[in-house]
Order: structure tokens, then sequence, then C-alpha cells
């Protein structure tokens, strides 16, 4: 099967683009109530993901808590825990389950390197489910 089968497209997808402001990425991952996103260069590759937990220990080294402050400082500056890994478009099911076992969602990169989505671990569980379901009916 194919992996992007389970793709959630960037259209549809919060992400944080390297030349944001701090502020910027929290008020994006606030409206959209995710815990982490993808990071973006601005030429749309995938740099990284940023968590609630890279931003509030950045703001806390930082020293920063008011929101205007926030405005003045990179999200370069925020220093990252973890990136989570990337899966080319055109990996195999076995790679994207192995991978999803350790985050939250699998982002999905083109053979340049170009972000393109996510596919997400509820997702793939959500199929899995469905295919155990299946079989269990058919078996009866």
């Amino acid at each position: 099967m194919n992996i992007l089968f389970f793709l959630t497209p960037k259209s549809e997808v919060a992400y944080i683009q390297e030349d944001e402001s701090l502020r910027q990425a929290l008020e994006k991952m606030e409206h959209r109530k995710y815990s982490c996103v993808p990071l973006l260069s601005t030429e749309g590759k995938y740099a990284g993901t940023i968590s609630e937990g890279d931003l509030l220990w950045g703001m806390r080294h930082l020293h920063l808590s008011d929101i205007r402050d926030m405005e003045e400082v990179s999200i370069l500056a925020i220093p990252r825990r973890a990136t989570y890994k990337a899966m080319k478009a055109s990996a195999d099911m076995e790679d994207l389950l192995d991978c999803a076992i350790n985050q939250n969602f699998v982002p999905v990169v083109d053979d340049t390197g170009n972000f393109i989505g996510i596919i997400t671990r509820k997702v793939i569980m959500k199929y899995c489910y469905g295919e155990l379901k299946k079989s269990r009916s058919e078996t009866m």
C-alpha cells in the first residue's frame, strides 16, 4: 500500500516557517491546539519539528514573559529537543509504521526534501483497526 493514502496534505497542516517569530509560533499552535508542528525552511523544505515544550523552555531560557517581546525573537532562537524523522513519499508501509510508533505524526517529503504533508498515528491506527475488524468478520 502506498503511504500517500494516509497523507494529510500541506494545505491542511499547521506548520511554522523558520522566518516566523516566537509569538507567531505560539499563536499558531494555540489556535490549532497542537502540541507539536513541523518547522519548514522558507523554501518549503522540512527542517524539523517544534513542540510546546521547546517553546516553553526557550521562553524560560530567554527570560521572556511579555508577548510583545516574543515578536522580536526568531523561532530559530528556540532550541529543539527532538526532530521527528521525515519519510519520503516513496517509503513503504513497514517504515511508516516503525516511524509512527515513536512520533505522533510522520512528516512526508518529496524526493527533493520539500514538505508535502503529514501522516498522523491516529489515521494509521484507524486504518489498522478497520482492517482487523474486517478480517475478524470474514473468519466468522
